[in-house]
């Protein structure tokens, strides 16, 4: 795996198209602490690793788009859009992410923002 932040997280986010639980699991450090505000944190790599299979649960095809992306040290933050078709319905949604990444090029920190009112909109 890259240890150059930036190149971890493109490559993590385009990970999630594969629809691979394993290989998604495999971006993250042990201690890792996951974030998708404005739900509660999961921390640890076992916590953070049933928190997705649930978002993965159903979903037909997913897809982070990276639209710009900045990095300064071992944190980089994302301007994305992430689509996933699942229980008939396609949910579009503008995120920001910000990743920490470790000196052994794992994500020890995963924070996203979204709204939520427009996810349950859209899943309505």
């Amino acid at each position: 795996m890259q240890s150059n932040p930036e190149t971890v997280v493109k490559e993590f986010c385009n990970a999630w198209a594969r629809l691979d639980l394993g290989a998604v699991m495999g971006f993250f450090a042990e201690d890792a602490v996951y974030h998708n505000i404005p739900m509660k944190p999961a921390t640890g790599k076992d916590a953070i690793g049933k928190v997705i299979e649930g978002l993965l649960k159903g979903v037909k095809s997913i897809d982070f788009k990276i639209v710009h992306s900045a990095a300064h040290g071992n944190v980089v933050m994302n301007e994305r859009v992430d689509s996933f078709d699942a229980g008939g319905k396609h949910i579009s949604l503008p995120v920001m992410g910000v990743f920490e990444i470790d000196s052994h090029g794992k994500i020890k920190a995963w924070r996203d923002y979204f709204d939520l009112e427009m996810y349950m909109k859209q899943l309505r």
